[in-house]
């Protein structure tokens, strides 16, 4: 997977829907969907939790915990 890899906090997370928003490190907040969060193999998130993110397009494509790797 190409594009910008980035870290950045958990602002938020929706059980129901499986979307949220993260908070990178420069103070940006980004949404993410259900697709992004798939994409990451991940069951659930908390509020504060730390993320690693690929982006592509301006657009989180995959989200997952800062010890796990993003795919290639």
């Amino acid at each position: 997977m190409g594009g910008v890899r980035v870290q950045g906090t958990v602002g938020s997370f929706d059980v129901e829907t499986r979307s949220g928003t993260v908070l990178l490190d420069d103070g940006t907040e980004l949404g993410f969907d259900a697709e992004a969060f798939a994409a990451g193999g991940l069951r659930l998130l908390r509020f504060g939790q730390r993320v690693n993110l690929a982006l592509e397009d301006g657009r989180v494509r995959v989200v997952t915990l800062s010890t796990f790797p993003l795919p290639d």
